[in-house]
C-alpha cells in the first residue's frame, strides 16, 4: 500500500475545488438555480465522507432544457462547420485550464487515482481538437453522379438534431467529451446528464463551453438518478441519444429508441481477452500489463481482463501478471504515486466482492488480492473507503462466474490453451463471450500476432498493447453496443444524410 506523509482526510482539506455542494444547472446558456431541493450526495470512495450534492431535475427542468437545445439548433447549424470548428478549438484551451481542478473532483467523485485523472483535460482537448480537423470534410460539397449519366445529386450531410448525451461514472469527463465533440461539430445541440456518482467533474467542461462563447442554448447540463436518464431518452423533444453504461441498461435504452424509431449510439460492457503466444516476451507485456489490463483499478470498458496464457508458458505467465500487479502501490487516489484506488462506489465494492466469492466456490487459484483491504493495509483517513486488493485468479476455466461476466473491478483471470496445435484453442476461446469490445495479442513475431488479432470478434484489438486513437472508429460488437465512436465514423453518427438529385 502506499505511504504517504499526509493523512488522506489532510490532503482534501487543502484541496480548493470551486464545486461542492451545488443548486443549479447549465440551460440556455446559464446556471439556474434548481426548482425542488431534492438532492443527490457525492461521496468520496477513499473515504466514506459525502464530501458534495447536486440537485435532481424536474420533468419540468428538463423540458426547459430540451426547448433551450431545440431553439438553439438553426442558429448553430447555420455556420459553418469551420466556424463550429473554431468554437471547437476554444473550448480544447478552456479545458486545459482547468486540467488541475477538474481532475482533482474526477478523483475525488470515483476514486480514479490522480495520476489518471491528470490526463482527463489533455485528453479531452485532444478529442476537441481532433475533430475540429474533419470540419473540411462536413463544408466540402459532397456531388455524385448518376451512374447512368444526365444527372447528379447533391448528399448534404444534416445535423441529426437534438441529441440526449449520458455518461457512466468510470472516465466521466472524455466519455462525454467523446460524444460532445462530434455533436458540436456536425451541428447538434445537445443535453448531458452524467452519472449520479460523478455529477460535478462536468462542470469543468460546460464552463469551458461557456468561456469559449459557444451560442445559449446549444450545450445544457442536468443531473438526476437513472430514472431521469430514462426520461431524458423518451423525451420526444430528442432527436438521438449516445450512452455509455451497462449491458443491461444499453439494452433498455435500445429498446425505449426502437420503440421510437430513435437514433442511438451504445459503447456497453465488456469482457475482452489478452492472447499471450508462445513467443511472447514477458518483460515486455509487464510494463503494459496495468495500462492494457486494469487500468483505472479495472474500472475500464476495454482492457483485457481475461489473460489466455499457452499451456507451455502458463506458469510463467500467472507469475509474471502476480508480481507486477502485486507491486503497483494501491491507497490513497489523491496521492501521485498510487496506481491502484478504490472501486468507484459501495455498491460496485459489493459487486466486486460477489464475483471474489464466486471465484473461490468455482475452484479459481487467487494467487494474489482475494479479499478487501485492511485498515492497517491503508493510509490513515482511507479506513472506511472501498478499497478491494488487486487480485489475480489462476486456473480459472471458461465456464467460470469470473471468466464470463464483466466484473468491472480490480480482478484479471488467466485461462490456460492449449498451444500445441497454434493459436486456434486461444482465438476460440476469446471469441467464446456475449461481449466484443477490445482485445490484444501479445507475440514477438508482429506479422502471426496480427493475423490472430484479424480472427478475434471484436470492435478493437491491439497488438502488444492497446489504446484509443481519436480519429479510427471505437465501438463494440454483441453484448458491447451499436455504433461506433471516434473518427469519421463516430461523427457520421451525429449527421442525417439528404440526397438533392438534379439533372445536369
Amino acid at each position: 500500500m502506499t505511504a504517504t506523509l499526509t493523512d488522506a482526510r489532510g490532503r482534501r482539506a487543502a484541496l480548493d475545488l470551486p464545486y461542492t455542494h451545488v443548486d443549479d444547472f447549465f440551460i440556455d446558456g446559464a446556471w439556474r438555480t434548481a426548482a425542488t431541493d431534492g438532492r443527490a450526495p457525492v461521496v468520496d470512495p477513499a473515504t466514506g465522507e459525502t464530501w458534495g450534492s447536486v440537485p435532481a431535475a424536474t420533468p419540468e427542468e428538463l423540458d426547459v432544457a430540451v426547448s433551450a437545445a431545440r431553439g438553439a439548433l438553426d442558429g448553430w447549424s447555420a455556420l459553418s462547420a469551420a466556424d463550429r470548428a473554431g468554437y471547437l478549438l476554444r473550448i480544447a484551451d478552456e479545458i486545459e485550464a482547468r486540467s488541475e481542478q477538474l481532475a482533482h473532483t474526477n478523483t475525488r467523485e470515483n476514486g480514479s487515482p490522480v495520476s489518471e485523472t491528470l490526463g482527463a483535460a489533455a485528453n479531452a482537448a485532444g478529442i476537441f481538437r481532433y475533430f475540429a480537423t474533419l470540419a473540411s470534410w462536413l463544408d466540402d460539397q459532397d456531388v455524385r453522379p448518376f451512374p447512368a449519366g444526365g444527372a447528379e445529386s447533391v448528399v448534404d450531410k444534416d445535423p441529426i438534431g437534438v441529441c440526449g448525451l449520458i455518461a457512466p461514472w468510470n472516465f466521466p469527463i472524455n466519455l462525454v467529451v467523446i460524444k460532445l465533440a462530434p455533436a458540436l461539430l456536425a451541428g447538434c445541440t445537445v443535453v448531458i446528464k452524467p452519472a449520479s456518482p460523478t455529477p460535478l467533474s462536468i462542470r469543468f467542461i460546460i464552463d469551458a463551453v461557456q468561456a469559449a462563447g459557444v451560442p445559449a442554448g446549444v450545450v445544457n447540463l442536468l443531473t438526476g438518478p437513472g430514472r431521469f436518464g430514462d426520461a431524458l431518452v423518451r423525451h420526444p423533444g430528442v432527436d438521438k441519444i449516445a450512452f455509455t453504461g451497462s449491458t443491461p441498461v444499453g439494452r433498455k435504452i435500445a429498446a425505449a429508441c426502437g420503440e421510437l424509431l430513435r437514433p442511438v449510439t451504445l459503447e456497453l460492457g465488456g469482457k475482452s481477452s489478452a492472447i499471450v503466444l508462445p513467443d511472447a516476451d514477458l518483460d515486455a507485456v509487464s510494463r503494459v500489463l496495468i495500462r492494457s489490463c486494469m487500468r483505472n483499478t479495472g474500472q475500464t470498458c476495454y482492457i483485457s481482463t481475461r489473460i489466455l496464457a499457452p499451456a507451455s508458458r502458463y506458469e510463467e505467465v500467472v507469475d509474471m501478471v502476480a508480481e507486477t500487479i502485486a507491486a503497483a502501490p494501491q491507497g490513497d487516489p489523491l496521492d501521485p504515486g498510487t496506481v491502484f484506488g478504490p472501486v468507484a462506489t459501495a455498491a460496485q465494492f459489493d459487486t466486486v466482492s460477489g464475483y471474489l466469492d464466486s471465484a473461490r466456490r468455482e475452484g479459481a487459484r487467487i494467487v494474489t488480492g482475494g479479499r478487501a483491504a485492511t485498515a492497517e493495509e491503508l493510509t490513515p483517513g482511507l479506513e472506511d473507503g472501498e478499497f478491494i486488493i488487486p487480485t489475480v485468479l489462476a486456473d480459472v476455466t471458461p465456464d467460470m462466474t469470473v471468466a464470463r461476466e464483466e466484473i468491472f473491478g480490480p480482478v484479471i483471470t488467466i485461462l490456460r490453451y492449449d498451444d500445441s496445435g497454434g493459436p486456434d484453442e486461444a482465438v476460440a476461446l476469446a471469441n467464446n463471450t456475449k461481449f466484443g469490445l477490445g482485445g490484444i495479442v501479445f507475440g514477438a513475431d508482429e506479422t502471426r500476432a496480427l493475423e490472430v488479432a484479424r480472427r478475434v470478434d471484436s470492435g478493437s484489438v491491439g497488438i502488444n498493447f492497446f489504446g484509443s486513437n481519436h480519429s479510427a472508429p471505437f465501438g463494440g460488437r454483441h453484448d458491447s453496443g451499436l455504433g461506433v465512436e471516434y473518427g469519421i465514423e463516430g461523427l457520421s453518427a451525429y449527421l442525417s444524410p439528404k440526397s438533392i438529385h438534379r439533372r445536369r
